[in-house]
């Protein structure tokens, strides 16, 4: 599930942005004819800062590493202290999270603790209170300080996909001023919001590769022990990002003002499929960073990695993208083995300096070559 994964302790993302990010990059794409033309327009000066911001503020793999600090066995991925809580969101994004309430994502909270396959992986782990001593919450739980004291108050909510909005939440509302709505806001305006935001720890969809960070965080199950011992599934296999994200857990609303649950452009969906193969291979190999013994955990995340990179060459045959071959080189240059953390880990965090590039600057109508890959509506979650 997205979010609140385990992490290695090692802010593996916080460098210096990369240098190769060139001016010609940056193509004016201000006339694309598509429903998303009002981000589209902006999004060349958009990618520029976020590419000079994206690994020392809040979306690197990493972002700030907190302890949960009852227990300084467990991380979360957002920090607890500053999440506000899903009715924040809902003042403005009531569909959106009527939406979410009819989702998995949601039910986890109510129904997790009572599945008999959960209940036999805490008791193998000797857990005994799945929502606030367990490995659980670093995926399956919103964490937020009540009280005084840490507790889970959500499912996989909002800020587990956005981040903790404590930070971000008052600039991501203003749209020029104290009477100002979200269509009279100026192009310039919404730019200058969406940077400050990212900037302050929010996760954008503005760039598709941050949500995509969100899913695979957990959707690859980077916790060693919770699979070889507790018989945790080392991931969902078959996760994809289109099929898994524009099914049951679409909320596309604000683009129409609430009135109905808009369906991505092709060229969306193609940018998010190459996004989503990306994050697969950057999460795949953090998780085999952490394997420690050949066993399910440690086989299973590198076997995913192997598959992950035979599937974006399949898809660069198609392309001839540069990224995608830059991407393809860092992951071939790096052993898939037992013992190679620290050069796994550098590899994955250049992996992700590619999908965040990939994310600010790809241009949906020129990956046509690779609609027969895209899985269909019938196949959406």
């Amino acid at each position: 599930m997205p979010n609140q994964a385990a992490h290695n302790g090692q802010n593996a993302g916080a460098t210096a942005a990369p240098d190769r990010v060139r001016a010609e990059d940056y193509r004016e794409i201000v006339n694309t004819p598509t429903t998303y033309a009002w981000l589209i327009q902006h999004r060349i000066l958009y990618g520029l800062v976020l590419l000079s911001a994206s690994l020392v503020v809040g979306m690197a793999p990493n972002p700030t590493n907190k302890l949960d600090p009852r227990d300084q066995h467990w991380q979360v991925a957002i920090d607890p202290h500053k999440v506000i809580g899903y009715q924040s969101c809902e003042k403005c994004h009531a569909s959106e999270v009527q939406t979410w309430k009819r989702t998995p994502h949601h039910e986890t909270f109510l129904t997790l603790h009572r599945k008999q396959d959960a209940q036999q992986i805490t008791a193998k782990l000797g857990i005994g209170n799945f929502k606030s001593e367990s490995n659980c919450i670093q995926c399956h739980y919103t964490m937020d300080q009540v009280d005084n004291r840490l507790e889970a108050i959500a499912g996989v909510s909002c800020e587990s996909c956005h981040g903790a909005a404590q930070d971000w939440v008052a600039v991501h509302n203003d749209y020029g001023g104290p009477n100002m709505t979200r269509a009279q806001e100026t192009p310039e305006h919404r730019t200058q919001r969406f940077t400050n935001s990212i900037q302050l720890g929010m996760r954008n969809p503005v760039n598709v590769y941050l949500v995509a960070q969100s899913c695979y965080r957990c959707h690859t199950v980077p916790d060693e022990k919770l699979v070889n011992v507790g018989g945790h599934n080392a991931g969902s296999l078959d996760f994809e990002l289109v099929s898994w994200s524009q099914g049951s857990v679409r909320h596309n609303f604000v683009r129409t003002d609430g009135k109905s649950n808009a369906e991505e452009t092709p060229g969306r969906l193609r940018t998010m499929f190459i996004a989503g193969m990306i994050a697969d291979l950057e999460f795949s190999m953090r998780a085999t960073a952490k394997a420690t013994e050949k066993a399910t955990f440690g086989i299973t995340a590198a076997q995913r990695t192997a598959r992950s990179l035979e599937r974006l060459k399949s898809a660069q045959e198609k392309l001839n993208h540069p990224i995608l071959a830059e991407t393809i080189q860092i992951a071939s240059g790096v052993a898939l083995k037992l013992n190679n953390r620290e050069q796994l880990e550098q590899a994955a965090s250049k992996v992700n300096e590619m999908g965040v590039r990939f994310g600010a600057t790809a241009r949906g109508e020129e990956l046509a070559a690779i609609d027969t890959f895209i899985p269909p509506k019938n196949k959406w979650k």
